[in-house]
């Protein structure tokens, strides 16, 4: 923040925003352009803005989505449609610019609880300043999450049998060091999705040999790192928000179609994605082996490679794949369960993430306790007898920010609404013709089951089998239901002030 705002005395907000990852700063940028009148704070606990790209320094960290679909629907994306965490950083920073949001940020400030108060309609947020380890308390009219769903702190880790007798490095790309010597060093990475995908070709060329040790096989597809489109369109001086928007809506329709064909003929969907990978390897690669999944097109998410990176790496011969199972860590490496042995300098147990509701942080609602697993999500947005709450929760298969800005459209409606209103709180309750609701998993694990969601799912708020107590992740039903849906639906409660829950 900067030092005029930091020496306000005000602690309470229109809007208090924790979080200044690519929603946070997504969310900011909302409030400016559609509720200028608001104020707000972001309390992010990090120095720097980012998130999750400021977070992660594994090599060749980048988006595993097009930045013509994963940037802010309002801000034109310029340059290639897969990007590195630095790119992305540099994005954001100057949307931000833009709207003047690095002002309504305070760094290093860690949210250690929030509180609503009925009588008093105001959320009460508690939070430290790392720096000084001051304690500070703000009050806001409404709380908008903005925290991501991963642990920070971090990332899981299975107990691998005798971890410890290995003599080498033993790493998890979400703690990776930055000094990392991995000059001429034999690599294991453990894993086969998106952040070992990425590890492997940024790596290949330095290290002696990487091996990707996975227990399956993740689907993988290619595709080339430029847009036809943009390429055709160059040199017509045409406005670069039309550019910007002819590209997304191509691609949005890609996306679509892709999820088509996932639903309507996995099959043959699964074929043009094995024959691709076929294609692009050395002829009698084991392709049934390494790349064949034992499950359907997403049913987890897609893993995309630009420019075959990954293929090119292991054709090369600096790379290869190993599919089997740790039976134990040795000084030396690790033992696989058919007998053979990887030697290795550094393992990287590229394992996944671990989920957490509302970032671990204790919610109450007038000195009671929350327990996220009980309540009922409204649209995958709010959640049951909580007021003035929201949760931004992308998009897992797709852009994680199309969702995020749909996200930030529909709670700047309910603000404006609440001000049409006179109201002081809203909040989704059930109706009588809800409480016989089957409860569902947050994310539908018919629909989408990756191990780091069945891991946590316990923890996370329910959906019903009715609307509007889903989480429906379809950003092309969501883009259809989500603007302008009906906000007196006889779900959401509004209340003015002096009146109590």
């Amino acid at each position: 923040m900067t030092e005029s705002a930091t020496a306000q005395s005000t602690t309470h907000f229109d809007v208090l925003i924790v979080g200044a990852g690519v929603s946070g700063v997504g969310a900011a940028c909302h409030l400016r352009r559609e509720c200028p009148d608001k104020s707000f704070v972001i309390l992010e606990g990090r120095e720097h803005f980012g998130g999750t790209w400021d977070l992660f320094k594994f090599p060749g960290i980048r988006s595993d989505s097009d930045l013509y679909t994963y940037g802010y629907c309002f801000r034109p994306w310029q340059g290639k449609p897969i990007a590195t965490a630095e790119e992305i950083k540099a994005y954001m920073a100057e949307t931000m610019a833009e709207y003047s949001i690095d002002e309504t940020i305070l760094y290093g400030h860690c949210v250690d609880g929030v509180e609503w108060s009925s009588s008093e309609k105001v959320w009460v947020v508690a939070a430290t300043e790392k720096a000084s380890g001051a304690s500070k308390t703000f009050t806001c009219g409404f709380l908008w999450m903005n925290q991501g769903y991963f642990d920070y702190e971090a990332g899981y880790q299975p107990e691998f049998p005798a971890v410890e007798d290995f003599e080498g490095t033993f790493v998890h790309p979400q703690h990776w060091p930055e000094d990392l010597d991995y000059a001429g060093k034999k690599m294991v990475v453990i894993g086969s999705g998106a952040t070992t995908v990425t590890i492997i070709p940024a790596v290949a060329e330095t290290v002696e040999h990487v091996t990707m040790l996975q227990r399956s096989p993740s689907y993988i597809f290619s595709a080339e790192n430029r847009s036809p489109i943009a390429d055709l369109l160059e040199g017509l001086d045409l406005d670069e928000d039309l550019v910007h928007e002819i590209i997304r809506r191509r691609n949005l329709k890609d996306g679509e179609q892709i999820a088509w064909m996932a639903r309507e003929q996995p099959e043959a969907l699964r074929k043009e994605l094995m024959d691709a990978v076929r294609a692009a390897l050395p002829e009698g690669y084991d392709i049934d082996k390494h790349f064949s999944p034992r499950y359907m097109p997403w049913e987890e998410r897609l893993c995309l490679i630009p420019d075959g990176d990954l293929f090119k790496a292991i054709s090369s011969g600096k790379a290869s794949v190993v599919t089997d199972h740790v039976k134990t860590f040795t000084k030396h490496g690790i033992l696989l369960e058919s007998g053979g042995e990887l030697e290795a300098d550094i393992i990287v147990s590229a394992t996944g993430l671990t989920l957490c509701p509302m970032g671990n942080i204790p919610f109450a609602v007038d000195g009671e306790a929350v327990d996220f697993s009980s309540t009922w999500t409204y649209k995958g947005i709010m959640y049951s007898d909580l007021p003035n709450l929201a949760w931004t929760f992308g998009y897992i298969r797709t852009s994680w920010t199309m969702r995020s800005d749909l996200i930030a459209d529909f709670v700047c409606r309910l603000l404006k609404a609440m001000d049409e209103k006179g109201a002081a709180s809203v909040t989704p309750r059930l109706r009588t013709e809800d409480h016989n609701m089957q409860p569902k998993m947050f994310i539908d694990e018919d629909d989408f089951s990756p191990g780091y969601m069945r891991r946590t799912m316990d923890l996370m708020p329910k959906q019903g089998d009715h609307e509007p107590w889903t989480n429906c992740q379809d950003y092309y039903v969501e883009c259809k239901t989500i603007p302008g849906c009906e906000l007196d639906d006889g779900v959401l409660i509004y209340e003015s002030h002096g009146q109590d829950r």
